[in-house]
């Protein structure tokens, strides 16, 4: 099953449990996805919709650090609510020595020679890693390994 279709399937049994939270944040979901879709006119496969989420995901960790930093506890918790929602269809995250494995592969297999090829080592593990790793880290990693 994709996961367009399990997010469709998600909404359809919130929508029947009655679960106003986790509906509202799947309909952002898919509204972000449609949105993607006209825009771009394109048909979305798992990787562009786990972007998607990864975008949602930081816009609501970024919110709960404001929130929190306001005193709006109230709406902090709305915010952690839906990112669990979120990430409940994110895979699982990989090990740090799983994500420096992924990242000594890259250099070798890209050829990168120094700071100046990080590029072309951050794009082959974006599609690598997506969902699967947080981005900011490897992009710490690769400056490391290339810098050596």
């Amino acid at each position: 099953m994709s996961l367009k279709d399990q997010i469709t399937d998600d909404m359809k049994a919130a929508m029947r449990a009655k679960e106003a939270g986790k509906l509202g944040t799947i309909r952002l979901l898919t509204a972000a996805m449609k949105q993607k879709e006209v825009d771009e006119r394109v048909e979305l496969d798992d990787a562009m919709i786990l972007v998607i989420i990864e975008k949602m995901i930081k816009q609501r960790k970024d919110s709960i650090a404001q929130f929190e930093a306001g005193g709006r506890q109230d709406l902090a918790d709305i915010e952690k609510a839906e990112l669990t929602v979120l990430s409940a269809y994110m895979p699982a995250a990989l090990s740090d020595e799983e994500v420096q494995a992924a990242v000594v592969a890259a250099v070798a297999e890209t050829g990168a020679a120094g700071p100046q090829d990080m590029r072309k080592v951050i794009d082959v593990l974006k599609l690598k890693l997506a969902g699967r790793a947080d981005m900011g880290k490897v992009s710490g990693l690769v400056k490391a390994a290339l810098s050596r």
